[in-house]
């Protein structure tokens, strides 16, 4: 079996090609290794072979494994985000991947003020108009952009997306470039600057790279499988977790 550090290196050895692919730098793109449901012991085995950014996707979970390990790593939160978990996730995570609506932005704000916190953000977005997906639908977003930017306390950073399941990794291809061009319509029609595109997980992330993320979610790819009934749980609880 693949140990932990030699995924890594493949993982990244993969990023780099697909930038070299787009004619882009490595350095452009960020791995959040994605490490929910994974205890603190595989967490370190990352931590070992140079990993310092990961992404949880409930509250409770990181707020009981973070203080197990070094207190100079990086921690995004990659999943639904309740509105009564706001208020313990803004001390724990330097950026919130799934903002997924006008009133959890809204919520974020409020308690960013109460707490003095300034809170960097990325919009989650629905790209496909799934049913059983959080996220803004492309018009709505664009509808509620003005209103997003009126929330002082936020600083919107950029989009998120969580294409269709697909059979071919380049299947994705369409969804990923669809959040590029928005992302680019938002940045004219509003004058703003959204850096970053948190795109792509374990079975695409190279596809999105090629399509200009600048954070892939990878976690089944360094960490290895969940178990089913992990899986099937997460599924039902969260159905637009970024899962990698």
């Amino acid at each position: 079996m693949s140990s932990i550090a030699e995924n890594l290196e493949c993982v990244r050895e993969q990023i780099a090609r697909a930038a070299a692919n787009s004619g882009r730098s490595a350095d452009d793109v960020e791995l959040v290794a994605i490490s929910k449901t994974h205890p603190a012991d595989k967490i370190r085995e990352a931590i070992e072979a140079g990993q310092t950014l990961f992404g949880e996707s409930r509250v409770q979970e990181a707020r009981a494994k973070i203080p197990e390990l070094s207190s100079n790593l990086r921690w995004h939160f990659v999943g639904h985000l309740q509105k009564n978990k706001v208020r313990q996730a803004l001390p724990v995570f330097e950026i919130i991947h799934s903002v997924d609506s006008l009133a959890l932005a809204q919520d974020v704000n409020r308690i960013a003020e109460q707490e003095g916190m300034y809170p960097r953000v990325l919009l989650e977005v629905n790209v496909a108009g799934e049913g059983s997906k959080f996220g803004f639908a492309p018009d709505k977003l664009r509808e509620q952009m003005e209103a997003l930017l009126a929330l002082a306390r936020l600083s919107i950073e950029g989009l998120m997306c969580i294409p269709p399941l697909a059979a071919e990794p380049d299947e994705s291809r369409t969804f990923f470039v669809r959040v590029r061009e928005l992302r680019e319509s938002l940045e004219n029609e509003f004058n703003v600057k959204l850096p970053q595109l948190s795109m792509g997980m374990t079975q695409d992330f190279p596809i999105a790279i090629e399509e200009g993320a600048t954070l892939v979610r990878v976690g089944t790819a360094i960490f290895g499988e969940r178990s089913r009934n992990q899986r099937a749980t997460d599924e039902q609880a969260f159905s637009a977790i970024a899962d990698a």
